[in-house]
């Protein structure tokens, strides 16, 4: 199972980015596919969650600059961010679940001016 993140770097405050996550080894389209963050000093957090049919769900403090979507014949889920604040800066980890969960690697966002 591999899940590879990409997508992050270094971004002004007020500005976009967009991560994106293959999965392989997995039955893509059968799996809850999520992403969460951590921030440095800080525990992982929910950042939003995907179900198979595209149910979406977000933390609280993110709806509306953060959506999530997936593209089930890519096998590749997707967080659009934008009006990207400080406090965003973090690593961002892609999630599977089904049965089993399987973490990716993470991919760094920086909101720094």
């Amino acid at each position: 199972v591999q899940l590879q993140a990409s997508g992050g770097g270094l971004v002004q405050p007020g500005g976009s980015l967009r991560l994106s996550c293959a999965a392989s080894g997995i039955m893509f389209s059968r799996n809850v596919m999520g992403w969460y963050r951590q921030a440095p000093g800080k525990e992982r957090e929910l950042v939003a969650t995907i179900t198979p049919v595209g149910s979406t769900n977000y933390a609280n403090s993110l709806k509306g600059r953060f959506t999530i979507s997936r593209d089930n014949a890519k096998n590749t889920v997707y967080l659009q961010m934008n009006s990207l604040k400080p406090e965003d800066t973090a690593v961002y980890y892609c999630l599977s679940q089904f049965i089993r969960t399987y973490w990716g690697q993470g991919t760094l966002v920086t909101v720094s001016s």
